[in-house]
């Protein structure tokens, strides 16, 4: 018997639906699952690494492998161009500070995410997520942030009377050479607070225009460079140096004060000191895309974006004691473990910034890579070391 064409075709459809057989359009094919080809350069996958592993479990038709490799902020645009410029992209998503963020967006190394003011909404997220926002104008999407810092982490068996003002810092580590230390800025995250923050809280013309504004600022870091043995590339040795006794005090940011005491990274009873007329200067973490990445996997890494995004994944960076940029991502809406955490190590001075304590936005892209880059050439110099 022969049947006909049409009813052949219905057929045909009942039987693909019966199995749960997708049937694609003429002309068109099944994306792949991609390797999600990471590089960390700011730390960042201890607030989110969860976040991206859900998301592959919960679409396997669209990852298929993770690979995360780690490199100082410093030699990611090198590292990134020389791939470029080979045609052998093997990255396809960064994860960086301000430091690495800020050098790759100055040299139009990654992509401006398309249409990133309505996939990726401002008013969405907290006042610290929103500056990070606008620092990052579409090319860095903000994925942790808080009020950071300056502070100033310090040992009170070593210093009885901490410092309390500019001028008391600059005194004590004078009479304690040595003994005070922080990281060089491009790799640092409190080493870009204390550089970022001195101008604020010694009066500057224009703390937020480095190059213009910041006579105060600029002496007082070279003068207290004068007590500072050396510059380490990066804030671990700093906390591995104050844990050891080398180091009395150090410069710090509220990530880096409560998250290195929780695993006991430094000691406990550590404490901060807040300098008279500080103003938080807000620190965070960026996700980006390098120019050149295939479209099919722009696709992908811009919904895992969205997924990172979304509250019920947010709140889980608070475990890294930094924090979400989604404002609805409150700590009473995280796991318990991680609310008792955040509340053990959390310190009461913390709940004044905003009010005793003034919060300023990050300086844009242009402004701290001339900073860091003079910081470089008139502080650090010969005094930076591995």
């Amino acid at each position: 018997m022969q049947i006909s064409r049409n009813l052949l075709v219905r057929l045909l459809a009942a039987t693909v639906m019966a199995v749960g057989v997708s049937v694609l359009s003429p002309g068109t094919t099944r994306a792949e699952p991609i390797t999600l080809s990471i590089i960390d350069t700011g730390g960042d996958l201890a607030s989110t690494e969860v976040i991206i592993r859900n998301y592959a479990k919960a679409n396997p038709d669209k990852v298929k492998d993770i690979k995360i490799q780690r490199a100082p902020a410093p030699e990611l645009p090198a590292k990134i161009k020389a791939q470029q410029d080979a045609g052998r992209l093997d990255i396809n998503l960064v994860l960086t500070g301000q430091d690495g963020g800020s050098l790759l967006a100055a040299n139009k190394q990654i992509i401006q995410i398309p249409n990133y003011k309505t996939e990726f909404p401002r008013d969405i997220l907290t006042d610290a997520g929103k500056a990070l926002y606008d620092e990052g104008g579409g090319y860095l999407i903000p994925s942790v942030g808080n009020a950071g810092g300056p502070v100033f982490i310090y040992n009170p068996s070593k210093v009885p009377n901490p410092p309390k003002t500019a001028a008391d810092l600059l005194a004590w580590a004078k009479a304690n050479p040595g003994k005070f230390m922080y990281a060089r800025p491009a790799n640092s995250g409190p080493g870009r607070s204390i550089l970022q923050g001195m101008s604020f809280i010694l009066n500057d013309s224009k703390p937020m225009d480095p190059e213009k504004g910041w006579e105060k600022g600029w002496d007082f870091l070279k003068e207290l460079g004068k007590s500072v043995e050396y510059y380490p590339t990066g804030t671990a040795i700093t906390l591995k140096e104050f844990a050891q006794g080398q180091r009395w005090m150090i410069a710090g940011i509220m990530e880096w004060d409560m998250k290195p005491r929780a695993q006991s990274v430094i000691p406990p009873d550590s404490k901060i000191a807040i300098l008279e007329n500080t103003t938080f200067v807000v620190d965070g973490h960026y996700w980006a895309i390098p120019t050149g990445v295939p479209k099919e996997q722009v696709d992908v890494i811009l919904d895992l974006m969205k997924f990172m995004w979304k509250p019920e994944q947010q709140v889980l960076t608070w475990t890294a004691f930094i924090g979400p940029v989604v404002k609805s991502a409150t700590i009473a809406s995280a796991p318990k473990n991680i609310q008792d955490d955040v509340k053990e190590f959390w310190r009461p001075e913390y709940d004044q910034v905003g009010t005793k304590w003034k919060v300023s936005s990050p300086l844009g892209v242009t402004a701290l890579s001339y900073a860091m880059d003079r910081w470089d050439r008139e502080i650090g110099a010969d005094q930076v070391k591995k």
